[in-house]
């Protein structure tokens, strides 16, 4: 197994540019022939469209579909349908919402990131906290948008797998849609080794090393989504595993209003929303710093002393290596906000 420790803060590349490579004017655009590559060969219609009509809702993608407006050399194609490489698409015009169209005219800013690995096929980045790793809702970018605009001749990058935005360390992100689709594989058949630092509230059992408990989503009046550990027999329950290792635990600071506190390795067997969050905090030793699950006071005292921010950080990743079978480890070691907050191993 080849392993990697820590990464390089890259140089700007040259010809980064800041501004879109392509920019849409509110109308209607001509149509356009577009020639599949290979990176895109096998992918679905619809999905190459969105990719490909930036800004166009998707009930107006499948329209375009089911009309023939678009066709696969020269012909009808269904949404299905897989393009293949040297395949000849047609997109027809389009209108774009000005939102779009201003969205378009004013891109994210370009940003590299720290890198842990880089080759033909992948990057690993060690992703800071408070980084989304994409737009969505409330969010207007993220990091494979600025990544998009700081290598504006990359052809293809697209994120393998997600952190959450407060969570800090290894994200990949693929330079093939062969890498994306093997790596994808890996995770979804769990044959990945995702593995967390956490500092958690309390002493943490040492006989306690597997939680599966079943998680389930809902919503928040307000509409924000929140997480919950439920039983066996919910139907909306999804299946969760968490292993945990005790690493290091700092006994209780009375006189700073600190309980003890505890540094775990956790590993995760399925990758459900929030799962590590909720899983430690169900059983009453929630994360330093987390604003949703955690302890709310404590988190106030230790903001005072310098966390500003919840203390989980993906620290390894052991995957195969979509190309060479090789099987990678990498390794992101704790940032410096972190790092003095850690109780050392005895």
């Amino acid at each position: 197994m080849t392993q990697i420790i820590g990464g390089k803060t890259p140089q700007p590349q040259h010809g980064a540019n800041p501004s879109h490579p392509i920019s849409r004017a509110v109308g209607t655009p001509a149509a356009r022939q577009v020639l599949v590559d290979a990176d895109s060969s096998g992918q679905r219609l619809d999905n190459f469209l969105m990719r490909h009509l930036k800004g166009v809702p998707k009930t107006h993608v499948y329209r375009i579909i089911r009309s023939g407006e678009v066709r696969i050399n020269k012909g009808r194609a269904s949404a299905d349908t897989r393009v293949q490489e040297g395949d000849m698409v047609r997109l027809p015009p389009v209108r774009v919402s000005e939102k779009m169209a201003d969205k378009a005219a004013h891109p994210a800013p370009a940003r590299e990131f720290p890198l842990l690995h880089e080759d033909e096929h992948l990057l690993a980045i060690d992703k800071p906290a408070g980084v989304a790793v994409h737009g969505g809702s409330g969010v207007s970018f993220g990091v494979i948008e600025q990544l998009r605009q700081a290598r504006p001749q990359a052809k293809f990058l697209e994120l393998v797998h997600r952190l959450d935005r407060e969570t800090s360390g290894i994200l990949l992100v693929a330079k093939k849609r062969s890498a994306l689709t093997h790596l994808q594989d890996q995770f979804r058949e769990r044959e990945t080794g995702k593995t967390y630092l956490a500092l958690v509230q309390g002493v943490w059992p040492a006989k306690l090393k597997v939680i599966d408990a079943p998680l389930h989503k809902y919503l928040l009046p307000d509409g924000e989504r929140r997480v919950r550990v439920t039983t066996a027999d919910d139907p909306d329950g999804m299946r969760s595993i968490t292993l945990v290792k005790v690493r290091a635990t700092a006994a209780a600071r009375p006189a700073q209003g600190l309980p003890a506190m505890s540094l775990l390795e956790v590993t995760i067997k399925t990758g459900r929303t929030h799962q590590i969050r909720v899983h430690l905090a169900s059983q009453g030793h929630p994360i330093a710093g987390d604003d949703k699950y955690g302890d709310f006071e404590l988190n106030k005292r230790l903001q005072k002393m310098g966390l500003k921010r919840m203390f989980l950080h993906a620290w390894r990743l052991q995957f195969t290596h979509p190309a060479s079978s090789e099987r990678l480890q990498l390794l992101a070691e704790l940032p410096p906000e972190l790092l003095s907050f850690a109780p050392q191993p005895s």
